[in-house]
């Protein structure tokens, strides 16, 4: 009875680490070239490859809670830019 329990327990955490390494992650999936205005521009966050992601990003939401997925910081000076400003603006 005991070793029953024993491997129902076991399977159930089985079950459950799959389910949990399961949980989709919201990436960008490629990025747009259009440069973007600041003043429509809310806050960002660097996507990563290789971190759940297939490619690195910079994704900024816009004030209608859009996601805008564009080049890493890394790769485009616009991109760090945008960022100092939403920074300064969040100091503010």
């Amino acid at each position: 009875m005991a070793s029953r329990l024993a491997a129902l327990l076991l399977l159930s955490l089985v079950c459950f680490q799959l389910a949990a390494a399961q949980v989709p992650v919201d990436c960008c999936l490629s990025v747009s070239v259009k440069r973007l205005v600041s003043k429509n521009l809310v806050s960002y966050t660097i996507q990563e490859a290789g971190k759940g992601c297939d490619i690195s990003a910079t994704v900024f939401i816009n004030n209608k809670n859009m996601k805008l997925c564009v080049a890493h910081p890394d790769q485009d000076k616009w991109v760090q830019k945008l960022i100092r400003v939403l920074e300064k603006r969040a100091q503010q």
